[in-house]
């Protein structure tokens, strides 16, 4: 009986584990796997809202524009985006925030990277330059 309930609480402490971390995904780190930063040439990036799949950009002012084909622009008014794990990212006091609990509180974005819909990679450098994991 003690062995069971041993393996019960082992099982549900793996399993609650895993679905913390499944939550939230660690960046690539390069000394975890071989991760090539490929600077952005268009600088944009792929994110979705309400379901939809938009592309959204930065201008020289870190304001935040998405476009739902690439080629009309305007600008987001709230200046946020979401990424893979429905986290809603912006831009504020000279760095890049997250959300998970719908903009109760706010953290800083480990190494200013993130994860878009598709599974792709993406990080800010200090300049704003968007980079691209290949």
């Amino acid at each position: 009986m003690k062995r069971i309930l041993i393996f019960v609480a082992s099982a549900l402490l793996l399993h609650a584990t895993g679905a913390s971390s499944a939550a939230f995904p660690d960046p690539p780190a390069a000394a975890t796997r071989n991760v090539n930063w490929v600077k952005s040439k268009s600088g944009s990036w792929a994110a979705n809202k309400e379901g939809k799949s938009f592309w959204y950009r930065l201008d020289r002012n870190a304001r935040i524009w998405w476009s739902p084909d690439g080629h009309e622009w305007a600008e987001v008014t709230d200046g946020m985006w979401a990424d893979k794990q429905d986290r809603w990212l912006k831009i504020g006091e000279g760095k890049l925030w997250w959300t998970a609990d719908a903009g109760k509180n706010f953290e800083e974005v480990p190494e200013w990277k993130w994860q878009g819909p598709r599974g792709e990679w993406y990080k800010f450098d200090a300049k704003w330059t968007l980079w691209v994991a290949h």
